[in-house]
């Protein structure tokens, strides 16, 4: 019988296989963008790992890998089309210019390694999901389930709504308010940490999986604080003077009906 310590140091491992390999071929490509890339993949991974190795209740378990593997290809996918062949990433190519040569060392601990440990730590509720057989999957995976499919809603369709909305040149340097996006100023992003809370909640029905929780707590935090929310924010008001009309009207990230003016 597998223990929680042998499924995590086994995703533990899986994760830091992964991240290397990323970084070397971001060091021959000089791209690090393609770390945007990987993070879904990377969770895809996990879950696929953590089933392999766990022996906890199979329904809960075979739920949990084709969760977070649904989530994990269409985020990668939707990265990559956006992604390949417009070059390096501006926040990579900052980081570039600052540390100049030393920046391929630098870019293994502060974006690679990182984001290893985050994936990790987010990852919980994969791994830690699939050790316990009882008591079976139930209601609480069960709404565990329609919480992650509500997420993946407001995520998917907001990126296919902002995607379409920048393919029309006459919206160039407009800010994208219609759609999902009239309600929350970040719907992909609201929608990524409904996932996780979602996904979570599967693994939270047994056990040690409750601790599962925190990473879905880390993923919303990450989200509304650091990479997410926060980052762009700052370049959008920079960058396109109709955001701060925007932003007086709209959530900035659980959906709710536009303030009047």
């Amino acid at each position: 019988m597998s223990s929680s310590g042998d499924v995590m140091i086994a995703s533990a491992i899986a994760i830091a296989i992964l991240m290397a390999s990323t970084w070397l071929v971001s060091v021959v490509a000089k791209n690090a963008s393609i770390v945007d890339i990987v993070w879904g993949l990377g969770f895809v991974l996990v879950g696929w790992v953590s089933f392999g190795v766990g022996d906890g209740d199979d329904t809960r378990g075979w739920v949990l890998a084709i969760l977070v593997s649904v989530w994990g290809l269409r985020l990668a996918g939707y990265l990559a089309r956006r992604n390949i062949g417009h070059g390096e990433d501006y926040r990579y190519r900052a980081m570039r210019k600052h540390w100049g040569a030393r920046f391929p060392v630098v870019s293994l601990v502060t974006v690679f390694l990182l984001q290893g440990v985050l994936m990790w730590v987010v990852s919980l509720p994969l791994q830690l999901g699939q050790i316990e057989t009882s008591p079976g999957f139930g209601p609480i995976g069960t709404m565990g389930v329609l919480v992650w499919a509500v997420g993946l809603f407001f995520e998917a369709v907001g990126d296919a709504q902002l995607r379409r909305f920048k393919s029309d040149p006459a919206n160039e340097g407009r800010v994208m308010s219609s759609g999902l996006w009239r309600y929350t100023r970040h719907p992909n992003y609201f929608g990524d940490a409904v996932v996780w809370w979602g996904i979570a909640l599967v693994a939270a029905e047994a056990g040690v999986g409750v601790f599962g929780l925190i990473g879905a707590a880390l993923m919303t935090f990450l989200l509304v604080r650091v990479s997410g929310v926060a980052l762009l924010e700052k370049s959008l008001r920079k960058r396109k003077p109709e955001y701060e009309e925007y932003v007086r009207a709209t959530s900035s990230f659980v959906p709710r009906p536009p303030r009047r003016s």
